[in-house]
């Protein structure tokens, strides 16, 4: 592995979501992510198609069982990054909390992935990525007037807590280095959706957005900023927000450059949407792809996910790969001293069982008795 995480030793406590996004991210990075799944997985001859699972190697365990549970515990004392997706107080119930590990690794960053918090009274309830952008206002700026549509679960999930998660977890492993004390990070995707939507609640306090949808610059409501029908069905992505590139626009329209001058009037809007609307729909996506591409009017088709990989942009900076059989999107961002590779593919959930195990300290006559009781188990 190479990356600018290379020699970080990072637990994850397997879930669903958000928690293997971050693992697979701090992988990505270069981090020796392990990942304590709960059950075992037949080896197929094809490997799983999950790209959250890549750079990373997978120990089962049995955390309902008293050896399993010591067993992370001396993993967690050999790590520097800790981080669990669980209700609050079940990592504290199966004696992995915070108190636990930190006394043992004192500068151990002990990750917290939740999508209420910690605390709060909406702290023990279930929910999704849905409920906890509808309660953190951003949910109720996306879609149409009528209805708010939601932005799959890249919001909540992924942007207000995967993210939200490294950055505070990445910023403590740098203080622990700076003085021997590591913490906990409590990253709740409600204050990570919040969070985000900063720029939003500047605009709602200075009088230059209004609190409904589809009536402000950037929801789909400006003429220079939303999707247009193609002639074959497609859709052409418009950003042309500044007068420069909105003139560009205009001449690439074959619009009259005079409405220049009523870029900014809302009352003219559903009239330039209209305009719009209808030269748009006189050509195909591809037509207009080509228009464009040599202008700053801002305009670009709107790709399919199988689309994407094949742009001519995206092959040039290698965005996809293709690995262990499908296109998935390459580690992102680059570096120039230390570039983040992917790792070998996904694993099989407990593919790595026996060597975990070995790193942890157990000799083969230990490791044995741990896969015979059903502490910990292996994929087959």
């Amino acid at each position: 592995m190479s990356g600018p995480l290379h020699g970080i030793n990072v637990i994850e406590l397997a879930g669903i979501g958000p928690a293997p996004m971050a693992g697979q991210l701090l992988a990505d990075l270069g981090a020796d992510v392990i990942s304590i799944d709960r059950h075992a997985e037949a080896r197929l001859p094809e490997r799983p198609k999950d790209a959250n699972r890549r750079g990373k190697r997978s120990i089962v365990l049995d955390l309902k069982n008293s050896d399993a549970v010591d067993v992370v515990r001396k993993l967690a004392a050999g790590a520097d990054l800790f981080f669990e997706g669980f209700r609050p107080g079940v990592a504290e119930r199966l004696g992995l909390g915070p108190d636990v590990l930190l006394k043992a690794n004192p500068k151990l960053v002990y990750g917290r992935l939740t999508g209420w918090g910690q605390t709060g009274p909406l702290s023990q309830r279930a929910g999704h990525d849905i409920n906890y952008i509808a309660l953190s206002g951003a949910l109720g700026t996306m879609g149409g007037k009528d209805q708010p549509v939601p932005p799959l679960n890249l919001v909540g999930d992924y942007a207000g807590g995967s993210l939200f998660l490294i950055v505070g977890m990445l910023a403590a492993l740098v203080r622990a280095r700076e003085t021997g004390e590591g913490q906990v990070v409590d990253a709740a995707m409600t204050d990570g959706s919040a969070a985000i939507m900063s720029l939003i609640h500047s605009l709602l306090a200075s009088g230059l957005w209004s609190d409904g949808r589809e009536t402000n610059l950037l929801d789909g409501s400006a003429p220079f900023y939303r999707t247009y029908v193609t002639a074959d069905g497609g859709h052409m992505a418009v950003g042309a927000i500044e007068p420069q590139f909105f003139a560009a626009l205009l001449d690439g329209l074959g619009v009259d450059s005079s409405e220049a001058a009523h870029q900014y009037d809302r009352e003219h809007w559903p009239r330039l949407t209209e305009v719009f609307a209808a030269r748009f729909a006189a050509r195909k996506r591809d037509d207009w792809t080509q228009h464009f591409s040599a202008t700053d009017a801002c305009v670009t088709p709107v790709l399919s996910l199988k689309e994407a990989p094949l742009h001519a942009h995206n092959t040039a900076r290698r965005t996809f790969e293709t690995r262990d059989g499908f296109v998935q999107p390459a580690p992102a961002p680059r570096f120039s001293q230390t570039p983040a590779e992917t790792g070998r593919g996904p694993f099989f959930a407990g593919e790595d069982t026996r060597e975990i195990l070995a790193q942890a300290g157990f000799d083969d006559a230990g490791i044995t008795s741990l896969i015979n009781s059903g502490a910990a188990a292996e994929s087959s």
